[in-house]
């Protein structure tokens, strides 16, 4: 694994904890066994290598030595880079959108999200037609990236490959017209909506097991979580909400995995209510919360919707740091240290996103016929009647609920 720290760009991480992501990203891979690992110093760029000509040899003596058939570079590398690389290593080479790429296509489980990787590798090998190899074998269940022999040529020329991202496009059309669909229903439901972002590996999904009871994947691993999870929760007030998982942002996320992923991160964009889940443990987890701020900027998120930082592994924080930390979190507004892992102060955390949703209420009188059942009983899951009386022709139902909730109620048919 080799991380380029490049001079004249400006990084708001250190490249050696840049290397240690880089390294946690390959391990994430089944069956990839990193033998090395260093940060290589440039002053510049070189088109034609990446790296300088005294750098490449000390490079490919070490590379034989330690018998590496596959290099990974942390960062961008352009075709012809690669192909020069490759022929003078005598190695594959894979850069840091082909690994996320790898993880994302390993995986996928939900019919969208393997469309959606589908859809970004495309995209990216497009760029890569000057290089022999343009297959999809799924041998791993990856993209074959780092394959070996034996791959199938599914594609030859750019004209194929548009075709083929034509066709994985009307595909993600019809499934996100499902999805719209779902979210529509979703609307009508009295529940309010909290979406969980942050940094891969943060703990976004322990917390979403704590809270919900469910089993969703949480491992000690980048991109654990891919494929979006939505689960009913009752919160220990008594209120009900659906919370939602998302798969965890990154640094320098490639630009086709973020266009691909806007469609399930659009979930986000519904949100009442974001918990911001950081790992708190982590010797940069502000530079990871700047990049997360970025990418929900990116996306698009109303910054009118309320956000909550949970500060997430508050166990892996050393004793004599965890004071500090509780005073910092108590002198800021919506700040929640938790251990997701042990639950401690994971009860607060629900009750005040149970006290988010206590809005200012309004009464009202409406009168129902009995054609109007559906809307009676939304009316009565929301909690919002405090009485009702019933005629021959139908309710007198008396009602105390917030704006958003008589606009949502204003919504059905």
């Amino acid at each position: 694994m080799l991380h380029p720290d490049l001079k004249t760009v400006k990084s708001r991480r250190l490249p050696e904890h840049g290397l240690a992501e880089a390294v946690s990203l390959a391990a994430a891979l089944p069956g990839m066994l990193v033998l090395g690992a260093e940060v290589v110093r440039l002053p510049r760029v070189q088109p034609g290598m990446l790296f300088g000509s005294g750098k490449v040899e000390e490079l490919k003596t070490t590379l034989k030595a330690l018998e590496i058939d596959l290099v990974m570079v942390d960062g961008p590398v352009t075709p012809v880079q690669q192909r020069n690389l490759e022929k003078e290593w005598g190695v594959k080479l894979l850069d840091r959108t082909g690994l996320i790429l790898e993880i994302f296509a390993d995986r996928a489980r939900t019919r969208e999200g393997v469309l959606q990787v589908e859809l970004a590798a495309l995209s990216y090998q497009r760029t890569r037609l000057v290089r022999a190899w343009t297959h999809l074998e799924r041998q791993r269940g990856g993209f074959g990236f780092v394959g070996g022999p034996g791959e199938t040529q599914i594609e030859s020329d750019r004209r194929a490959i548009d075709d083929q991202v034509i066709r994985l496009k009307r595909q993600l059309d019809r499934v996100a017209k499902t999805r719209e669909l779902h979210r529509a229903s979703r609307r009508k439901v009295p529940f309010p909506l909290v979406a969980l972002v942050g940094y891969t590996n943060a703990g976004k999904s322990t917390l979403f097991n704590h809270m919900t009871g469910a089993e969703v994947l949480a491992k000690d691993m980048l991109f654990a979580t891919l494929d979006p999870t939505m689960r009913g929760v009752v919160l220990p007030s008594g209120r009900k909400i659906i919370a939602s998982d998302t798969v965890g942002f990154i640094s320098e996320l490639p630009t086709q995995l973020v266009a691909a992923f806007r469609a399930t991160l659009e979930e986000v964009l519904e949100a009442d209510l974001i918990l911001h889940v950081r790992d708190i443990s982590h010797p940069e987890s502000a530079e990871q919360a700047a990049d997360v701020a970025d990418i929900l900027t990116s996306l698009g998120v109303n910054k009118a919707v309320p956000m909550f930082e949970v500060w997430n592994k508050l166990d892996l924080v050393a004793p004599s740091e965890r004071e500090a930390l509780q005073v910092q979190a108590t002198n800021r507004a919506g700040v929640f240290p938790v251990s997701a892992l042990t639950g401690e102060g994971v009860a607060t955390l629900l009750d005040a996103v149970s006290t988010a949703f206590e809005e200012e209420k309004s009464q009202t009188d409406l009168r129902l016929s009995f054609a109007d059942g559906k809307k009676r009983s939304w009316l009565h899951d929301a909690g919002v009647v405090a009485a009702e009386t019933q005629d021959d022709s139908g309710w007198q139902i008396s009602v105390l609920w917030t704006t958003k909730q008589q606009g949502r109620y204003r919504e059905l048919k």
